[in-house]
């Protein structure tokens, strides 16, 4: 295994200069995260059924005092805050367990039960939260459970809180906000695959804790790696002002649809004159497309949803919580940074915009634009999870899309074929090599990187090119503010030196996939059918669901499989029969008939048409490469 590098002279000069220009001297972050604490859970890691560690707060012990040159002192100051972890009182009757998983998890405490709002991801983090909880607070009854919004770190543990049945027999209500179970089960399916194998590297998954690995993600710690669970909402929140009163907590909630997740809310609780935030207000500037992938958000939207927030509730509000990060307390303290984060997509949206009706195009935007002094000396307006960088190409990229406008860029070749001839001009690798080792001896990271990139995918086995890039990536690493930037460099450089380590953590989970819609799961298969090899295939297949009476018919033709739910003429090569609930076991366990059969599922008609097509399905490589070709 090779050991890490330490800083480079450039780096620490860089660390310095951040530290002296920075506001670090306001400490009052430090105040907020430590207030109300009751206790923290001694020790930190939680173990899974079969022993295997699963979340280890403890491994962050290393995050005291200064900042060592191998770490952004603003990263380094944002993740000691972060690794803060314990149970929490917001006020007299709201709880937060944090530091137990990436996100949060908050109770409200009713008449003899409580409220639990976004169970962290996986069951083993969410029961030990719960049980942290309970042995300071009493035993006090599950009587509902809150999704803020579609992302796993806010669902995925609930049945290490409640159980399904607790859930069917009424007991236990479960709230979401309008779309969330298409959204969640969509997110984790449809793109699922590259979004882990990306998502390993955005959190840093396979680094070693410590100054020279993994300090942080920005937004939390990391991931947890336990059972990753979904019990669908029996009330869906469709409006603003929607109100619901459980063991008398009175909630009262705010859509805010395509902000942070496609599916969000956030929830006032009047009785308390406490805002629960969901993710639409943290201390950090959030993505608006993460590093793992997803669907660009709509920063423009962001901002006036926080604007109708502070309309509804900041004339009574006491304090902010979040579904990540630690409080905010006083009226004119939450309003204010309420108002920070609004002014802060607006302004980046509003500027973007400006900008790119001047002709510059997204890099550009993202080398010359700025945030104002007051936003800048705001800590929470720092880019530790989405960045200033990033966002900026991400609202390029939703108004007008990858091609810069540019010819030369409309028709390029592929990476490696561009590297090969990248390689050439330079007069061969060794000439690159040397040309990036002079740009790393200046402290040019960036254009080392491109230059050794180049080498490495036009000749993949060439040492040099890889020590040295590894050495860049680490390098660029230690330098960011961004957490998930500093995992990307460094577990580039993991990958360059050890090897693939593939994808860590899967959120698609048997739970998740036992959602899928009859829509969705057709949708899920025909993402896998490989085109080309289907060319020739002709079949289609009638899916009958016997506890709803609907049908459905699905055509594979020129290598696209649809469907439809319209009556169709003529029989079916073949008709599936069964229940609406079996039909997720094609995704989980294939297209086999003795699978099938086992699962309820009946086949008349031709048996073999369902072997055909699972001969031409091409499921997606989780272990696929990203810094090599």
């Amino acid at each position: 295994m090779t050991e890490p590098k330490p800083a480079s002279a450039s780096i620490a000069a860089q660390q310095r200069d951040t530290l002296a220009a920075g506001p670090f001297d306001d400490t009052a972050d430090f105040d907020d995260a430590a207030r109300g604490l009751i206790a923290r859970r001694e020790p930190g890691a939680v173990t899974a059924d079969d022993g295997r560690v699963v979340w280890d707060n403890d491994t962050y012990a290393f995050l005291d005092g200064d900042a060592p040159d191998t770490v952004n002192p603003s990263l380094w100051r944002q993740s000691r805050l972060n690794a803060a972890a314990g149970l929490f009182e917001v006020v007299e009757g709201i709880y937060q367990v944090r530091g137990m998983d990436l996100s949060n998890i908050s109770f409200i405490e009713g008449d003899e039960g409580v409220v639990v709002i976004d169970p962290l991801i996986s069951t083993e983090t969410a029961a030990a939260a719960l049980a942290l909880y309970r042995e300071h607070r009493g035993d006090r009854p599950v009587r509902a459970v809150v999704y803020t919004h579609s992302h796993v770190d806010h669902f995925g543990g609930v049945k290490g809180v409640t159980t399904q049945d607790d859930v069917d027999s009424g007991t236990v209500k479960v709230f979401a906000p309008e779309g969330f179970v298409e959204h969640a089960v969509a997110e984790n399916v449809y793109a699922g695959t590259a979004m882990a194998r990306r998502a390993g590297y955005m959190y840093g998954a396979a680094l070693s804790r410590g100054p020279q690995g993994a300090v942080g993600a920005g937004l939390g710690q990391t991931t947890s790696t336990g059972t990753v669970t979904l019990i669908v909402p029996t009330d869906e929140i469709t409006t603003t002002g929607q109100e619901a009163v459980v063991d008398g907590v009175r909630m009262v909630f705010q859509m805010a649809p395509d902000t942070e997740a496609p599916s969000e809310m956030l929830i006032y609780f009047p009785d308390f004159k406490a805002l629960c935030a969901a993710e639409d207000a943290t201390h950090t500037f959030h993505n608006l497309l993460t590093l793992r992938g997803a669907v660009v958000r709509d920063p423009h939207g962001w901002s006036k949803y926080l604007t109708e927030t502070i309309d509804l509730f900041g004339a009574d509000l006491d304090v902010v919580f979040a579904s990540h990060h630690w409080p905010t307390w006083g009226n004119e303290r939450a309003v204010a940074f309420l108002a920070s984060q609004r002014d802060l997509y607006g302004y980046v949206h509003d500027q973007t915009l400006r900008l790119l009706n001047q002709g510059l195009t997204g890099p550009e935007i993202a080398e010359e634009l700025v945030l104002p002094p007051a936003l800048e000396r705001t800590w929470s307006s720092h880019g530790y999870y989405g960045s200033l960088s990033h966002n900026v190409k991400a609202i390029y990229q939703r108004y007008l899309g990858w091609f810069d406008g540019n010819p030369a860029n409309l028709w390029q070749h592929t990476p490696v074929e561009r590297a090969k001839r990248y390689v050439d001009l330079a007069g061969g690798a060794e000439n690159a090599v040397d040309a990036a080792q002079i740009a790393f001896a200046a402290g040019d990271y960036r254009w080392a990187a491109e230059v050794l990139n180049h080498v490495v995918f036009a000749e993949p086995n060439h040492a040099d090119a890889r020590d040295l890039l590894a050495d860049t990536y680490e390098q660029l690493g230690y330098g960011s503010e961004n957490g998930t930037w500093r995992n990307f460099f460094l577990s580039g450089a993991t990958e360059l030196r050890e090897g693939n380590f593939g994808t860590p953590t899967a959120t698609a989970s048997h739970d998740i996939l036992g959602q899928l819609t009859p829509e969705l799961l057709f949708d899920a298969l025909a993402i896998q059918v490989n085109g080309p090899k289907a060319w020739d295939e002709r079949l289609t297949i009638d899916v009958a669901l016997t506890d709803t009476g609907d049908r459905y018919r699905l055509r594979l033709s020129n290598g696209c499989l649809t469907y439809t739910r319209a009556a169709q003429p003529g029989d079916a090569d073949a008709t599936v029969s069964a229940p609406a609930k079996a039909l997720p076991s094609v995704v989980l366990g294939g297209l086999g008939q003795e699978h099938l059969a086992a699962q309820g599922v009946e086949i008349t008609g031709d048996a073999e048409v369902l072997q055909r097509l699972a001969a031409v399905l091409d499921p997606g490589d989780p272990d696929f490469d990203i810094v090599t070709p």
